[in-house]
């Protein structure tokens, strides 16, 4: 937050697990007024579905992606569609490439 050098915060994530909305509640609690990004991949994958690893996997409704989104977008992180998209939400959100 207090760092001149970072304009903005960009997260990667992905179906599976709880980081995604650990990030959302650090965010909220601690990133105000620094705009953060975020695209999370996956949002295709069918519930109970491996996806590369074992930490990607679906199950009982955690770890999907609309859960991820929704916590995400709670915390006021703008979520891209596609990875293409992150670098409008940027710009929506004032920040510009040098």
């Amino acid at each position: 937050r207090d760092d001149p050098e970072t304009d903005a915060v960009v997260l990667i994530g992905e179906i599976g697990g709880d980081a995604e909305e650990r990030a959302a509640a650090f965010v909220a609690a601690e990133l105000r007024g620094k705009p953060v990004v975020a695209f999370i991949a996956g949002r295709t994958a069918p519930e109970g579905k491996r996806m590369g690893h074992a930490g990607a996997i679906i199950s009982g409704g955690a770890g999907t992606a609309e859960g991820k989104i929704r916590a995400l977008e709670a915390a006021g992180i703008r979520v891209a569609e596609s990875p293409t998209r992150i670098p409008a939400l940027l710009a929506e959100a004032g920040v510009r490439p040098d």
